[in-house]
């Protein structure tokens, strides 16, 4: 008689338990659900960061400084008569001989050779180059002044790896433009030996390199390499100054240009001059109504 009851009880119970039970599993069914609902906006910041970044990224890479030399002088005007007189003495022609360029607004160069042959008793040769490079400004490739320091290191560089040179020697330079070195060596050519002198120098983004060899021939005496330095130093200064002058100061607006002002410049001057008539005219406006009130305070308080 007591076991349908039992069995009751016992069912009773169990209901209980399962009662009890789901709302641990809702619990935590809902606890994954805003997981996962956590995970996804954490992902789209995720998502949306890495974008502002790398749009950042991208307008920092499109902004590169400006070059600041826009041109290049002729390459056979850099020098002056009377540097070439001293360099080149013998030249045959003192207009040079222009080099090659498919593009002579990025890069030029113009050279001389001076003989001065005296027969039996030896000779003097000479030969001087002056090369000219500007480097433009380029969002994939770095600004004007940072190329021409690579392209100017890479000049130094050459130098001192020519191919069967002697007694290398490389001297930082103060004094001319923003970088500059002197690269000399001895060089051999059948029973002559050449003094070789190698300055370069770097005036914003462009890059002057100045060749100037000379040597004695048929016995003469070789020329003192520390002349010839110096030689190479005055031309490449020479050539630096002339790509500044051709810039006129590095590229900026003829200052009467700036000067002047423009259209949109009168046009808000007469603005202002407008604004000012019509402060003073209410100015003036409010002086002659506080004295209209001043003299009626007058006459009531007399009255």
């Amino acid at each position: 008689m007591h076991r349908p009851a039992q069995r009751k009880r016992q069912l009773r119970s169990r209901l209980l338990v399962c009662a009890a039970a789901v709302p641990v599993i809702l619990v935590a069914g809902c606890s994954s659900d805003s997981g996962s609902d956590s995970g996804s906006d954490g992902a789209k910041k995720d998502s949306g960061a890495k974008a502002s970044a790398s749009a950042k990224s991208g307008d920092k890479a499109a902004s590169v400084e400006k070059a600041a030399y826009a041109k290049l002088p002729e390459p056979c005007d850099v020098l002056s008569k009377k540097t070439l007189d001293e360099l080149v003495p013998k030249a045959k022609d003192k207009s040079g001989k222009a080099g090659t360029s498919s593009d002579t607004t990025l890069r030029g160069s113009c050279s001389w050779d001076s003989l001065d042959n005296n027969g039996v008793d030896g000779s003097q040769f000479r030969w001087l180059r002056v090369s000219l490079m500007r480097f433009e400004s380029d969002a994939s490739l770095g600004s004007g002044a940072k190329r021409a320091q690579d392209s100017f290191a890479k000049q130094v560089a050459d130098a001192q790896a020519t191919k069967d040179a002697k007694s290398v020697k490389v001297e930082p330079v103060q004094g001319v433009g923003q970088q500059a070195t002197l690269v000399r060596y001895d060089l051999k050519k059948d029973k002559d030996t050449f003094k070789q002198q190698t300055f370069v120098t770097r005036v914003e983004n462009a890059v002057i390199t100045v060749d100037l060899n000379g040597a004695g021939l048929a016995g003469d005496k070789a020329p003192d390499a520390g002349k010839l330095g110096k030689d190479a130093q005055k031309a490449a200064k020479e050539a630096a100054d002339a790509v500044v002058a051709a810039n006129k100061g590095g590229g900026k607006a003829p200052s009467d240009a700036s000067d002047k002002p423009k259209p949109d410049e009168k046009a808000d001057d007469k603005k202002s001059d407008g604004a000012k008539s019509e402060d003073k005219k209410a100015a003036d406006t409010k002086s002659d109504d506080a004295k209209s009130d001043d003299k009626k305070k007058s006459d009531s308080s007399k009255s």
